[in-house]
């Protein structure tokens, strides 16, 4: 059996987005829907797989929302959002709220949370948040919350994206 060479890295290579997008597919994410009453009181929601706790002491989440996003702005505007962990039935929601335009809330069960962002029927776990920094990330903001209440929901495996495709956890 062959062993790889170690080489040093060109110091004159420019990584592009495919590159980086291809390499990242190689580490499995979770999936969630961070979800907020819109300005107009209407829900709003979007897919995020860019998802993680920060902190324990106080206690923060981060997301990272494109800069193109049409939601993230609105989301931003209500200073309280939920992030709604999906579990692996419920991939036709996560793809539902990936997209953009539509009502993504159609049909879709919720109630409001202690601020009136929507808790997702059916997530494994729910972690309302206030706004806290938000900073530049590149083509992509870094949000952080600060969680203000969280429940699990449900047992069940999680969604999971990996390799640009859907999955589950098989134990």
């Amino acid at each position: 059996m062959a062993t790889a060479t170690p080489t040093l890295a060109d110091p004159h290579r420019t990584v592009e987005g495919i590159d980086m997008r291809t390499a990242m597919s190689a580490f499995c994410t979770g999936v969630a829907l961070v979800t907020a009453l819109g300005p107009d009181g209407r829900p709003v929601g979007m897919a995020v797989q860019s998802f993680s706790s920060v902190s324990l002491d106080p206690p923060l989440i981060c997301f990272c929302p494109a800069h193109t996003s049409s939601t993230w702005p609105r989301i931003r505007a209500a200073g309280r959002f939920a992030v709604n962990i999906l579990g692996h039935d419920q991939q036709s929601l996560c793809v539902r709220f990936a997209v953009t335009g539509g009502d993504k809330f159609a049909g879709v069960r919720w109630t409001p949370g202690a601020y009136g962002a929507p808790l997702i029927e059916g997530a494994l776990a729910t972690i309302e948040c206030e706004l806290g920094d938000v900073l530049d990330g590149g083509d992509h903001a870094v949000v952080l919350g600060r969680v203000t209440d969280l429940a699990v929901r449900r047992e069940g495996e999680p969604l999971v994206y990996f390799r640009r495709g859907y999955g589950r956890v098989v134990r």
